[in-house]
């Protein structure tokens, strides 16, 4: 039976999360009811923990966290879309829509102006996020994952699509020198997605000992630390990849690159002017390129998982039940000793 209040991780402001009942709706003809097995706590997470916001996504109700889930069918869609009960599943939580009609490219959904993401306040009412036993979800998100793909590996798809796309916007990287700045999740990712599509040598860099050991597990080649400027400026890589999330980190993308090459900005900066070496850029020809979520690499990352050519599984490195969801944020908060932190619900296998 599936209960009409499920155990969710709440965040209801700056500093204030919670592991309390959360009322399980009905569900829409289109929406099939899944058993969550794990979900990764992401960056965003934290910030609507730590900060009450998410850049400027900011919280005026409590909402429901998590985006990053996978879990199987409890009950199939009434109308007959979406597979059948019992099929493991990955989640795409995006919602594409065309917002205020700002033009974008349609073949590029993820630009689209109205688009909505599970457990985000950029919209109000807030999307209510998937961190509970049991969520409904509409079937257009679900994707079928292989009985061969163990489901505590593929909770990790839905950053590894925002890895994917990463690699996808530099273009052919095979035989590359390619600098990463940033190993936390996403840059660990980053790395593997390169060592999986023939990336010729990997330079990654960090604050922190520990993400660069993960790095170099899921495919760097040497690592350096962050602070060390002359060597991140020697490296003269073809590619960078910004995925720090701040100005110094893309300040050491640009001097990291080699001339004509291309910066892959990653990291979501803070919002208003930030610092940047634009004239190296520009004396450099360095094509500076955005990378914002991902679209249908989603499938790709899947069917990589399950054939081998993609291997992340170092990138975990905590997992914690649900219910000790504010022990599990405080330790994904720490950079230097964890780096993909995943919570086990009910449905875990």
């Amino acid at each position: 039976m599936i209960p009409e209040s499920v155990l969710g991780v709440v965040a209801h402001g700056a500093g204030d999360l919670r592991v309390e009942p959360v009322d399980l709706a009905a569900p829409g003809a289109d929406e099939a009811v899944i058993e969550v097995s794990y979900g990764g706590v992401c960056g965003s997470d934290l910030h609507y923990w730590q900060h009450g916001a998410a850049g400027e996504s900011i919280l005026k109700a409590p909402m429901l966290l998590g985006h990053e889930v996978v879990g199987r069918v409890a009950r199939a869609a009434a109308d007959g879309s979406g597979p059948a009960v019992g099929t493991a599943v990955a989640v795409h939580p995006a919602t594409p829509g065309p917002g205020d009609g700002s033009r974008y490219p349609e073949d590029r959904p993820n630009l689209s102006p109205g688009c909505t993401y599970l457990g985000s306040a950029a919209r109000f009412p807030h999307t209510e996020g998937a961190f509970a036993r049991y969520v409904n979800l509409p079937t257009r998100m679900l994707r079928v994952l292989p009985e061969e793909l163990p489901m505590r590996r593929a909770a990790l798809v839905e950053p590894a699509a925002v890895a994917w796309h990463a690699v996808s916007r530099a273009g052919d990287v095979r035989g590359k020198r390619v600098l990463v700045i940033g190993s936390g999740p996403i840059g660990a990712l980053i790395t593997a997605v390169l060592k999986a599509r023939g990336a010729g040598e990997i330079i990654t860099t960090d604050m922190h000992e520990q993400p660069l050991a993960t790095a170099r597990k899921v495919g760097a080649d040497r690592s350096i630390l962050a602070t060390d400027a002359e060597a991140i400026a020697a490296v003269d890589a073809d590619i960078c990849f910004e995925s720090s999330g701040s100005y110094r980190g893309l300040m050491s993308a640009v001097q990291g690159a080699t001339r004509g090459g291309r910066v892959v900005m990653v990291g979501l900066l803070p919002s208003g002017e930030q610092p940047a070496l634009i004239s190296l850029a520009i004396t450099r020809e360095l094509e500076l390129v955005g990378s914002f979520r991902f679209n249908d690499e989603i499938d790709e990352v899947i069917a990589a998982l399950a054939d081998g050519t993609l291997q992340i599984d170092p990138v975990v490195t905590h997992e914690f039940a649900a219910e000790d969801a504010l022990e599990a944020f405080g330790v994904a908060r720490d950079a230097s000793v964890s780096s993909k932190v995943l919570l086990r619900f009910g449905g875990a296998e």
